[in-house]
Order: C-alpha cells, then structure tokens, then sequence
C-alpha cells in the first residue's frame, strides 16, 4: 500500500476548502448577530486547574506560560471590561489528547452572550448547527435523565460502588482510576455506555444540568443545588460543545478552584498558579452570561463524513 510523503498534509484539498467554508459561515452567522469577533493570547501565567485536563506548558525567560486549554479566562475578563457579547476563533492544546477524535493541538469557536441563560444559548446553537450543516433539530435531555434512560440508574444519588457495579457488568475495562472518584466513574460511564447511543437519530442530543462537581466555572440550577446550569452537546456520538450559564460570583469561584487544587494536590499533580487575574475580573464585575465551546475540528468531521480528526488537519501532530 503506497502512502503519501510525510511532507504532504493530513487532509486533501476538499478539506482546506470545506475549513475555509465553514469558518466564513461562522463569522457571518455571528456578524447577522451583532456579537463582536476578539484575539486573545494563547499563552498565560495560568490555565485551568481541573485535575482532568493535561495543559501543555513552555518557559520564556526563565518563567513557566501555559498553552490555553481554551480562551475563557481572557474572554470573561474581556466580557467584565464591557465587550458585551463575544467569539472568538482560536487554537487550544491539551496533553494527553491524542486517538481518532483528538488532536493536541485543536481548532475551538467559544462565544459568550450576555443576557442569555444556559436555554438560550442552546437555542442558539441549535440554529447555528441547523445553518451551518444542514442538521435536524436537537433532542434534550438532562444528565439524570440520560442516565435512567440509558443504565437504570440514578448519578446523583448513586454510590461509587453501584457505578463500579455497572462498569463491571458493562465488560469496561478500568485502569488508573481513583477508586473514590465518583465523576471520574460517572465519566466512564458516559464515554463508554452513553455517548456511543447519541447516535441513532443523526440528530443533535442536548445534556444539561451536569452534577455540579463536574462545573466548576458554572451556575448552580435555582430548581435543585444538586446541578449546575452546564450543557453538553452530542452529535453523531460525538462530543462537539460544552457550555454554561456563567458563574460570576468571585467568592463562589475561588472555592472551587481551590477545591480542584486540592483534588490535584491528593492526586499528585502538578500545582496550577491561581487565575488571580480572572478573579479579579469577576470582583470587578463580570456581566450575567452563558457561554460555549465548540470543537471546529469535529463539526467537519461530521460535516463531511469524515472518521479520523487527522483527514479535517492541514498537518496532524505525528507530521507537523
């Protein structure tokens, strides 16, 4: 089997150009919307601290920066400094990210809109992802449900050892897994039993209301202290966009961060410097929004039929 120079690019031409497509119909989806288009650095002094997401670090002047994971700090400090609503077209990086879906090095479209709630904003999505590819309205649901629906049992009030039951009967193999880790088992659980079933209808599946230990930088629900107002979106099995109304407390915020620096501290990970800069934008005041971010990358893979990350690439990391 002959294969192409490893000079050559990952995708064939159709694919630069369906990129190329795409991204002008994003903007022009966004301009009809009178929502503002902002840069901001892919290098900070900090990055999220989530002990579940790998950021890829370099040194200039003998000084630690991070390679954003996504550009929601500067956005929000942004949003607090008046911008009203925002997008941004970015590159985002993540360690550890590397298979058939991911690339450590990825394209993100992250918008915020102030004023919306966690609903609106799914609305909008819907209709963005409704012009953009043609696709049929999305289905909703909310992570309890998902999850009755789909294993019986209920994440908010199931114990490890039920959730490490299921894994077990499912035939998924575990390892590494903290054995305390209630959302690390809850995760497993949707990658592996739930997402692979968002595919039978060709049609988008809205999740919403995530326990709120998976939502650190979003609102607690007002119906249920249990839940935060985030969201997932799933398209063709595949998550394409994670969104949430926006928690702008600053006290309620550094709590959780602390939290998750805890949670890597008992984990032996690296420390994260604390977002002082972010916090500081929220003591200021950041506006009531909901924001999103969704994966350019994945939407042309659905798009355009397309089963590996690698073939939407102008260069996929094994070439760049």
């Amino acid at each position: 089997m002959n294969r192409k120079p490893v000079w050559q690019p990952s995708c064939d031409l159709n694919a630069l150009k369906n990129r190329a497509t795409l991204l002008r119909n994003i903007r022009d989806f966004f301009t009809t919307q009178s929502v503002l288009e902002v840069e901001t650095p892919l290098l900070s002094n900090t990055t999220i601290s989530d002990p579940h997401i790998t950021s890829l670090q370099t040194k200039i002047f003998e000084k630690i920066f991070y390679l954003q994971t996504s550009p929601e700090f500067h956005m929000k400090r942004l949003l607090a400094a008046g911008s009203g609503s925002i997008f941004q077209i970015c590159k985002a990086f993540r360690a550890d990210e590397l298979g058939r879906q991911h690339n450590p090095e990825f394209t993100m479209l992250e918008w915020y809109r102030v004023g919306f709630n966690a609903q609106q904003l799914m609305d909008e999505i819907d209709a963005l992802l409704q012009e953009l590819i043609h696709i049929k309205k999305a289905h909703r649901y909310t992570y309890q449900e998902i999850f009755l629906s789909s294993l019986q049992i209920d994440p908010l009030t199931a114990s490890v050892n039920e959730l490490q039951n299921i894994c077990s009967r499912q035939n998924i193999i575990v390892q590494g897994l903290d054995h305390d880790d209630k959302d690390a088992w809850l995760n497993l659980l949707m990658s592996h039993c739930i997402e692979p079933k968002l595919n039978e209808h060709k049609q988008p599946y809205f999740i919403y209301d995530f326990p709120i230990s998976q939502a650190a930088l979003a609102k607690q629900s007002n119906t249920d202290p249990r839940v935060a107002e985030r969201f997932e979106v799933y398209l063709h099995g595949m998550e394409l966009a994670n969104g949430f109304n926006e928690l702008t407390d600053v006290i309620e915020q550094r709590i959780r961060f602390e939290n998750y620096l805890q949670q890597r501290k008992n984990l032996g990970l690296e420390m994260i410097p604390m977002p002082e800069n972010f916090l500081a934008a929220l003591q200021h005041g950041m506006p009531a929004c909901a924001g999103v971010a969704l994966g350019i990358d994945r939407l042309l893979m659905i798009e355009n039929d397309i089963a590996s990350i690698q073939r939407v690439l102008s260069f996929s990391i094994d070439i760049a």
